[in-house]
Parts: C-alpha cells; structure tokens; sequence
C-alpha cells in the first residue's frame, strides 16, 4: 500500500491533499475543529511540524514531505528542522487495521492464495490467476504471460480502490525477492511486470541496500570493499562474498544479487507468538493512574487467554512489553512450567515480570504476549517432583496493596 498510514489520514482529511504530511503526533496533535459561523461548515486546524516538542518520530509521511527529507522512524524534532510547515496528525491504529483487513480482503476475492508480510503489505500467488481454462502455464507465451500479468495487476488494483479509496503499488515477478525490490518501481500506484531476462537491466543498477536482507552494515562494508550495486554482487566470487560475509550469508548474497528466490507464498503459518497491546490516548502514570493501569493490564490478559482458548494454543513463555512517554520500550520474559491459556496463569506470570520494570517514568502504551506455544492437544501432562502449592495470581506493581 501507498504510505499507508498517511493515506488513510487523507481519507479522513481530504483538505490536505497534495502538502506535506506527517504522522506520528500524540493526542494532543488531534485537528480542532470548529464552525463556520457564516457556511456553517467544518472548519479544522492541524498542527503544524515547526510547534512540535518532545522526542516523539514519525511513523509514516506523505510523498510531499518524503521529498523534504522526512521518513519513518525520523525523530520529530529533527523532521521540524526539514519542514517545518508540515502538517503534524495522530496516529490511529485502529483505523489503519480496519483498512489493512479491507485491502487484504478484496484481494483475496480475485487471487486467494495471500500471505501477509505486515500491516501494508502482501504477498500473491499468481500463478494461475487469469489464465484461461484451456491454457497451462507450460504453454503460456511470453506476451501472453506479461499481459496476463499486468490485467490481474490492474484488477487487483481497481479491487482495493474501490473497498478502500487508497492505492496500492503492485510488482508481478517470479519471485518474492524481486517483488519486493520491484513494487518500489513507480510508486505511488506503481504497476511492473518484470521478467527473469530484465534483471540485468532493471535490478542489477540498484543500489545492493535495496535487496530486502541488506541491511546498512551490511552496505557499508560491500562498499568498502568496492561494491556498491546489485550488479556488481551478482558478478563477485561466491567464494569471495563467503569469505567476507561468512558461508551462508555470503551464498545467498550471491543468489539474491542474481535474483534467485525459491521461498514460496506461505498462506497458512503457526504463529510464533500471540500478544495484546494498547496504546493510551494520554501517558499514564503507575503512581497516579493505577486503578486504571490495573484494570487495563487484567483485561489485557483476559483478552490474550481468550484469543488462545478460540485459537486452540497454550504457551509457556510470558512477557510484558511497556513504553515510555518518551518512546524507550522495555520487555521482560519469564518462562513458566506448564503451558497454558488460562487467565489468571498469564496474569500471574505477566505480573511477576512487570516486576522487572522501572515504572517512575509515565507509560505510552503496555502489552501483553506469550510465545513457545504448541496445540492444546499436543500437550504432555508434566509429572510434578512434589505437591506444587496453588496460588491466585501475583498482584502486578499496578494493583492496590494497601491493607483490606
């Protein structure tokens, strides 16, 4: 999707279309909104990047503010200092998951097999998508391969248009690694098709840091060793890309430079981990606000045992996840003996971890997660050493311990 977060909060505020545009603001960043006293319209008043203070970044921005040098992750103050004029708004996740389920679901209504890479962003089986019933893909000519490509692309495009109002930027590649170099081409609502002959001319003069696994390192040190384009990598010495990188980075620098990928487009996966969060509408304080923290943090947990009991999963790995008002976040783990999705067990283990975490500073957002999990039918009893006491769930540095 086309700056994703940015473009729903134009959806919201069509007025700025066409400015710079940041997102990334608190509360506080919310538009005023006031009436016309002689139309009587909507009058609003956004705020503006040159007022911003804090230590606050940006989520996301337009491409009219990208092109004044601001992107995600920018610290607020320095993205000030590049454009000043632009345009501060909130962040609303809740808004950009809505959209997100609507993308990922009218594609899925012309090519179902989807796996999903991130809020904004998807991978597509298009393998047999399109083709006509008579047609295998063995037989499928080239011409009519790339026209198949660009219709199903343009359908797929018009499809998320009209559930959304947003675009979207497709590549139709062979592979997934190409994809994701390739839907870069022509954004915003890019549409490229590109064949395993084209790479040398449109992939090989990139820059090798757009190869997603090329990190800024990992750049830095093939420049200093003269390479500094995918072509270039992909004419090295495999042997010498091991030597310098180690056996197995270094072998699939080589493959990827020549735009091998066989990773298929996994539409179903075990999850890893499973987790609950929120994010307050203002700082919180565990001094002053923590009847409201305590009662945030229980329903966190309730809502965690309740998407592992529909879900079929029980973990044993606990953790809490806390943000400060200043951005730093902080996590802590504890493992406990048996898995589990029971409620007052997580509350209990998530309780001794937050334990583990400094709370005088006031707190942006708090989550809940468990990882190390397994079915509920896969689960082995445990033979306890001895009788094991039971014990209602820990109070958490949240909770009232004061007498009664």
């Amino acid at each position: 999707m086309d700056a994703f977060y940015a473009s729903v909060e134009l959806l919201r505020y069509p007025e700025l279309r066409g400015a710079p545009v940041v997102i990334g603001g608190g509360s506080r960043h919310q538009p005023e909104e006031s009436v016309d006293p002689e139309t009587g319209g909507t009058v609003r008043r956004f705020a503006r990047l040159a007022d911003y203070v804090g230590r606050g970044v940006a989520t996301t921005a337009t491409y009219e503010a990208r092109a004044l040098g601001v992107h995600s992750a920018m610290g607020l103050m320095k993205a000030a200092r590049l454009a000043p004029e632009a345009y501060l708004l909130p962040t609303d996740f809740v808004a950009y998951g809505q959209y997100s389920r609507r993308f990922k679901a009218a594609v899925r209504t012309i090519a179902p097999r989807v796996e999903e890479s991130g809020i904004d962003e998807i991978y597509i089986d298009l393998t047999n998508v399109g083709l006509p019933p008579d047609v295998s893909v063995a037989d499928e000519t080239a011409p009519a391969a790339r026209e198949r490509a660009r219709r199903v692309a343009k359908s797929i495009k018009d499809v998320v248009r009209a559930a959304t109002g947003l675009s979207c930027s497709i590549a139709v590649t062979p592979n997934k690694l190409l994809s994701k170099i390739a839907s870069e081409f022509g954004k915003p609502d890019g549409l490229t098709v590109l064949f395993v002959e084209e790479i040398p001319a449109r992939i090989w003069p990139l820059p090798a840091r757009k190869i997603n696994g090329v990190g800024p390192k990992t750049a830095a040190r093939l420049e200093s060793l003269g390479v500094t384009t995918i072509g270039e990598m992909a004419r090295a010495d495999p042997a010498w890309l091991v030597e310098n990188f180690g056996k197995s980075a270094g072998a699939w620098m080589h493959e990827a430079a020549n735009g091998r990928d066989e990773r298929p487009v996994v539409t179903e996966s075990e999850p890893v981990t499973i987790s609950r969060e929120t994010t307050f509408e203002r700082d919180l304080s565990a001094q002053r606000d923590r009847a409201e923290l305590s009662a945030i943090f229980t329903e966190l947990c309730h809502d965690l045992a309740g998407d592992l009991q529909r879900k079929g999963y029980v973990g044993r790995t606990i953790g809490v996840k806390v943000r400060y008002g200043n951005f730093k976040t902080l996590t802590r783990d504890r493992t406990i003996l048996e898995p589990t999705q029971d409620m007052v067990a997580i509350r209990r283990a998530a309780g001794e971890c937050l334990k583990r975490v400094p709370l005088e500073r006031r707190i942006r957002l708090l989550g809940v997660r468990i990882s190390g999990l397994c079915r509920r039918e896969d689960v082995v009893p445990r033979v306890p050493y001895a009788a094991e006491p039971e014990s209602d769930w820990t109070l958490s540095l949240f909770d009232d311990r004061s007498p009664g």
